[in-house]
């Protein structure tokens, strides 16, 4: 006797095949298909091959702008995950404390991003902006449109003020979620807060930790909106992220190929770089585990 096959659980995930293919496949085939092709009109278009690929891997430009993005992405990693790390150790476990401290922390990312970058640009005034005004009061030339360290810095300060609470908020769920049995062994050891910080709550935050690193990696590479409104780019190109130039590219100078292939490359590297971080991660926390069991 044959074994009849049940088949209706296809029919259950149709949907979720049907709106990822609306949602990703359709768009990313579009984007493959104008990124070999130099189009003139809707009508007229000609095949160009690896051509747009070539010349925005050669731009001098684009590439400025990737180092530029990478400085930007490592510089607020390593200051939002150990700050993001000690403002969870800090707050307060129970009680309404607990509750008053979770909304004031969550509050910075209720925000939209271009509300963010006009709070920072009046911020940053040095007429009526309390930072720009303060500085200028104790001696420092301060002005984020002629100089662009001052550019460089306020934009890297912003990003850490908008964004470390969500850092701060998985931590404070990560640590929220180890059993208080590991604390009372601790204690009964007579374990110091840094002991216990490394062999107990650290590890124990290695996934939540691999999840906001990701986030916020993957997140530090669509900046757009908050150095747009802050600076527009400047001084000079000294703030232009790769979402700037790709957006200039596609919408002011209307050179689709060459934004599509830009399009391409700009999401290879972010899959690339999650993927390496990613799997840096993942052997720390698997050669932490093994020198804990052998110990």
């Amino acid at each position: 006797m044959s074994k009849v096959r049940n088949n209706r659980a296809w029919w259950l995930i149709l949907p979720m095949l049907a709106l990822v293919a609306f949602s990703a496949i359709i768009p990313l085939m579009t984007v493959v298909n104008y990124s070999v092709q130099d189009v003139f009109d809707p009508s007229t278009r000609f095949f160009t091959g690896s051509e747009w690929f070539v010349q925005m891997l050669n731009d001098p430009a684009l590439q400025a702008a990737l180092l530029r993005q990478f400085a930007f992405s490592l510089t607020i990693l390593l200051i939002e995950v150990p700050l993001g790390i000690g403002i969870a150790l800090l707050m307060p476990k129970r009680g309404w404390q607990a509750s008053v401290v979770l909304v004031l922390v969550t509050l910075p990312l209720l925000i939209p991003w271009n509300v963010v970058g006009s709070i920072w640009q009046i911020f940053t005034r040095g007429d009526i902006g309390l930072m720009g005004w303060s500085l200028r009061q104790v001696g420092y030339p301060y002005n984020i449109t002629s100089n662009p360290l001052d550019a460089w810095v306020t934009i890297v300060l912003m990003d850490v003020w908008h964004w470390t609470s969500l850092i701060a908020l998985l931590c404070y769920s990560g640590l929220r979620a180890i059993p208080e049995a590991y604390y009372q062994a601790a204690r009964i050891d007579r374990a110091s807060h840094w002991a216990i910080f490394r062999y107990i709550q650290l590890p124990k935050l290695t996934n939540v930790l691999v999840i906001g690193v990701l986030l916020r990696f993957m997140h530090s590479f669509m900046i757009y909106a908050e150095p747009f409104v802050l600076t527009g780019g400047g001084p000079g190109n000294s703030t232009t992220f790769l979402s700037q130039s790709l957006a200039v590219m596609a919408t002011a100078q209307f050179d689709v190929g060459p934004a599509a292939a830009f399009s391409l490359i700009y999401f290879l590297i972010i899959l690339l770089v999650c993927w390496v971080f990613y799997t840096v991660i993942m052997n720390l926390q698997k050669d932490s585990a093994s020198g804990v069991s052998h110990d």
